[in-house]
């Protein structure tokens, strides 16, 4: 069985004092904002049902999202808008929007557990101390709970874009590029919201 809490005990025994777990949702949707969460877990905290976010249902992450914010020392979401990436590029805004929620939490990190294995884009790069850790919302218990924030959190967001925009079903696939989802961009062109960068070729 895999211990979630390793990273987070071997970067406490480096002498770092509040490790946090940091994860981003939405790097490929066509259409809304990247978001990105970070979390400070009390090391060892029991929470029923953690993992990676795209290994549980939809009920069962909203379900963990409470509990979360309950038993975290601290945690944010952030976002980067959709033209902020046509701006940029998505791996800017990707590192942008975890940098941003780190920021804003109430406690301030003096270290990061990074999910994935890239800290930069072509003009955004994360300044709080870290380590990259690939699949880390699989290895990393605050990986995993920043992982389930930042889902939810989008996943609402487009609930919420579908009721100001009903035609392209944003609630049924969260602005990924299903069949429906480009059917519908071919129909009636991109809204306020598509990636505009994301719908070339």
């Amino acid at each position: 069985m895999t211990d979630m809490w390793h990273y987070e005990r071997e970067a406490l025994e480096q002498g770092h004092a509040l490790v946090c777990g940091c994860d981003e949702a939405g790097a490929g949707p066509l259409a809304g904002p990247v978001y990105a969460a970070a979390v400070i877990l009390p090391l060892g905290v029991e929470i029923e049902g953690l993992d990676d976010s795209k290994k549980l249902t939809e009920k069962k992450r909203e379900a963990l999202f409470p509990v979360i914010q309950e038993k975290a020392l601290a945690w944010a979401v952030a976002r980067v808008e959709a033209a902020e990436i046509d701006e940029t590029d998505i791996l800017s805004a990707r590192m942008k929007a975890m940098q941003l929620a780190m920021d804003q939490l109430a406690l301030r990190p003096d270290f990061a557990l990074i999910d994935g294995n890239r800290d930069h884009g072509r003009s955004f790069a994360l300044t709080t101390p870290h380590c990259c850790i690939v699949k880390g919302d699989s290895l990393s218990a605050s990986i995993a709970a920043a992982s389930i924030l930042a889902k939810v959190s989008r996943d609402r967001f487009m609930v919420e874009q579908d009721r100001l925009y009903p035609a392209y079903g944003f609630a049924r696939h969260k602005g990924y590029g299903t069949a429906q989802h480009r059917e519908a961009i071919a129909r009636l062109g991109p809204c306020p919201i598509h990636r505009r960068t994301f719908l070339k070729g």
